[in-house]
């Protein structure tokens, strides 16, 4: 849809690997002040922090104007859409009151608890929450995702959110060869989120962009950077702007989210992996669970 300021019809670079359903993106903030080592999103914006986008709410109500009714927005596709200056702007609050006003369906993907501030809007709209949480191991979160919150307050979220009727789920999202790969533990994560109130997990592996295969090899400790770096060198295939582990690699570090998820009666997917066998859900994206107000237009 031509001649859109802020919001974006999603299109990842035209991967034939996405099952996402139509859908559109808006980002309140450019940058990311999370600093995940193994973001994608650097590679084309840099490794920056935070910034608003100017003019956000005048652009935005001009865009959703044009878009049809009941469309799914998401907030964010690459850009958190609450990083710690969002307790102070207010930017992500004010975008979801318009939205839902207007009649559109949100689905939130982020790293933050500060979510659970607007649930009163959650609660009370066509909206979801998926909330990424890649380890239980707060040391190792702290070193992979320097600027996120703890997984323990994302968890306390997750719960918060189930239990004021807002639908949630979960991505496992990337899993890391040598860093969060280790099956018992992916188990236990799983069995975690879904006794917190997860409805869908969608799992995917790290797929390497030469800027943070750097990052996880210099910050990194006792060389299992270098370890990632090796087996990216050794194995990788380079596929639609990224480098990929073997398919049978890929689907033996996969394997045990989904079969935790599936024994737990959660719907389930993988993210641009070429595995449709691996989904069960009517959307990888968690975008299915935001259909849950009926509200008058």
């Amino acid at each position: 849809m031509k001649n859109l300021s802020v919001v974006r019809e999603f299109d990842p670079w035209k991967s034939p690997l996405c099952t996402c359903p139509r859908k559109y993106s808006l980002h309140p903030y450019t940058g990311c002040s999370h600093y995940c080592l193994y973001c994608y999103a650097t590679s084309y914006i840099g490794l920056k922090p935070s910034t608003p986008k100017e003019r956000l709410l005048v652009k935005l109500t001009r865009d959703i104007s044009v878009i049809p009714r009941g469309s799914i927005i998401e907030l964010s596709t690459s850009s958190d859409p609450y990083p710690p200056t969002e307790k102070l702007m207010g930017l992500t609050r004010k975008a979801l009151e318009l939205l839902s006003k207007s009649g559109f369906r949100v689905l939130i993907t982020t790293k933050s608890d500060m979510v659970v501030r607007d649930i009163d809007i959650l609660a009370n709209s066509n909206s979801a929450v998926m909330l990424t949480i890649t380890t239980l191991n707060s040391e190792l979160a702290k070193i992979i995702e320097p600027g996120a919150p703890d997984p323990r307050d994302r968890l306390r979220s997750l719960r918060i959110l189930a239990e004021h009727g807002v639908p949630v789920g979960v991505r496992v999202d990337p899993i890391i060869p040598f860093i969060n790969d280790d099956p018992g533990e992916l188990l236990e994560l799983v069995d975690t989120v879904a006794d917190a109130g997860a409805q869908h997990i969608v799992t995917s592996t790290y797929k390497a962009k030469w800027d943070s295969l750097k990052r996880l090899k210099s910050r990194l400790p006792d060389g299992v950077g270098w370890r990632i770096s090796e087996i990216f060198r050794e194995k990788g295939v380079f596929i639609h702007g990224y480098y990929y582990l073997p398919s049978n690699v890929r689907r033996q570090l996969l394997e045990p989210v989904i079969k935790r998820a599936k024994k737990h009666n959660l719907t389930y997917a993988t993210c641009r992996e070429g595995f449709p066998e691996l989904h069960s859900a009517p959307s990888c994206d968690g975008s299915h669970l935001a259909n849950h107000v009926k509200t008058e237009r």
